[in-house]
């Protein structure tokens, strides 16, 4: 809710900027006469465009993410390219991934507690992660077992698992204590996850300043600089 809430914020900043200040300022500017640089020109332009087609900003981007998350649901190629973009994501794909790993690692740890076999544990799996990519990976894992491959191995093979998993798993299968095990990676990636998601968010308020800095610096140079050139020939 705190990166959203700051987002907004910056947005209403740069659409007040862009609608109704900089439009007040583009008929001072142009009454002086002369050449104007080029950036000064870039943002008369950009806020023209958002003057007049702000509802397209406003209707464009939910209406997007609406018809990719019904495209995702009824393909499954779009499904898979969609799930494999949230595990690369910046700065989130990472947190992803291991909120995903924790999550099957903890309910395998919970299954095999209870006496429920290795392939039926993986096979929950998959419907549990709720990530097409993993899902697949596991699915192979599970093929690959019950063709004789050991667990660690089928895991291994897939080049998805990162190393903690695997040698976790190699740690459990050799000293047939897997549900310890697989607790232990639960708990270190669910420590992990609070760890970095509160790093993303001190990241957040500086980034969103950086780029609303950088926008008001732009809109001063953009009107300030023709003044100064005017008040620079007039002084001459």
């Amino acid at each position: 809710m705190y990166p959203a809430f700051v987002g907004t914020v910056v947005f209403g900043v740069v659409m007040f900027l862009m609608i109704y200040l900089v439009p007040q300022l583009v008929g001072f500017i142009r009454n002086m006469g002369g050449e104007l640089p080029l950036h000064t020109r870039l943002l008369i332009m950009v806020s023209s465009f958002v003057s007049h087609y702000w509802y397209l900003l406003l209707i464009l981007p939910p209406t997007l993410l609406a018809g990719l998350r019904y495209w995702a649901r009824h393909s499954d190629r779009m499904r898979y390219r969609v799930d494999n973009w949230k595990l690369h994501l910046w700065p989130v794909g990472g947190i992803y991934k291991k909120i995903l790993l924790a999550r099957f690692t903890s309910n395998f740890a919970l299954l095999y507690q209870a006496g429920v076999t290795v392939l039926d544990c993986i096979s929950i799996g998959e419907k549990l992660v709720a990530n097409r990519v993993i899902e697949e990976a596991l699915e192979r894992v599970r093929r690959q077992i019950g063709d004789g491959e050991g667990l660690n191995t089928s895991f291994e093979n897939t080049g998805l698992f990162p190393p903690l998993v695997l040698r976790m798993l190699r740690v459990g299968e050799n000293s047939g204590a897997l549900d310890t095990a697989l607790e232990n990676v639960s708990y270190f990636y669910n420590r992990n996850v609070r760890e970095s998601i509160a790093r993303v968010q001190t990241l957040v308020e500086p980034m969103l300043t950086v780029i609303l800095g950088i926008l008001l610096g732009w809109v001063m140079m953009s009107v300030l600089g023709p003044v100064y050139d005017m008040l620079g020939k007039i002084t001459r």
